[in-house]
């Protein structure tokens, strides 16, 4: 059985989705969660998910601040450490879209989605990595993506943050493996969300023909797996990737 008891575990963007859905998952395993969230706009949705956390008997902290500054990055782990005495869990799943073929992409559609993607999870990773030394322990999970895999048309700034993101997951696993310290990524793929929503029935069954469980995946599976790999189950486990996807990647 999953035992995640006493554990502190930060959450970036996690007020909504799937971050939202990890943090409820960890909290009823028995993890103080730290709700990273971008902005006075989304205050009232971290703090409905602290709620959310506390009545599973563990503590809640709301943090604002966008991982994509440096500085914003240190604090939201300066605090995190201020409050909880520790952190050791830090799941990356901050992370924004700016779809659109090449030929319409504009310089600042690039940059916007790599800065948060990839620089963001760096920023992040490069704040906590020193008070996990101290720890002699911890477990970093970095939300990458299919799409980081396989590639899609429309998507080149996603793609390129989330296959950075992937690569930097196995090269800081090397580099902290031997501090009992595991760096592990998630590849979603299709998972019900507010935009698959807004999908038109047609559409849904287009992206079906691509997932051969023929179903969209849920919030809950995404944040199942990210427990599994911050748990002690997955203590031998380090510098992968496991993809959430109905075997679409196979």
């Amino acid at each position: 059985m999953l035992n995640l008891k006493d554990k502190v575990a930060l959450i970036t963007g996690a007020s909504r989705g799937i971050g939202r859905a990890t943090a409820l998952k960890f909290a009823e395993l028995g993890t103080s969660i730290s709700i990273n969230y971008l902005n006075e706009a989304g205050l009232a949705e971290a703090e409905a998910v602290a709620q959310e956390v506390k009545a599973f008997g563990v503590d809640a902290f709301c943090v604002m601040g966008d991982v994509s500054k440096f500085d914003d990055a240190a604090s939201i782990v300066n605090q995190t450490v201020e409050h909880f005495g520790r952190i050791d869990i830090l799941v990356n799943n901050a992370g924004i879209t700016r779809d659109t073929l090449m030929l319409r992409m504009k310089e600042e559609d690039f940059d916007a989605v790599v800065d948060v993607n990839l620089k963001g999870a760096w920023n992040m990773m490069k704040n906590v990595t020193p008070i996990m030394l101290k720890q002699k322990s911890g477990s970093i999970v970095n939300m990458a993506s299919v799409i980081g895999l396989v590639g899609n048309a429309g998507q080149i700034n996603y793609a390129a943050s989330k296959a950075g993101l992937i690569g930097m997951t196995k090269s800081l696993a090397k580099e902290l493996a031997g501090r009992s310290i595991r760096v592990n990524a998630l590849a979603p793929g299709f998972i019900k969300s507010d935009m698959t929503d807004k999908l038109t029935d047609a559409q849904k069954e287009g992206i079906l023909t691509l997932v051969p469980m023929k179903v969209l995946g849920n919030v809950e599976d995404v944040a199942n797996a990210a427990a599994f790999l911050s748990s002690d189950m997955a203590s031998y486990i380090t510098g992968q990737t496991l993809t959430i996807d109905g075997g679409m990647v196979m």
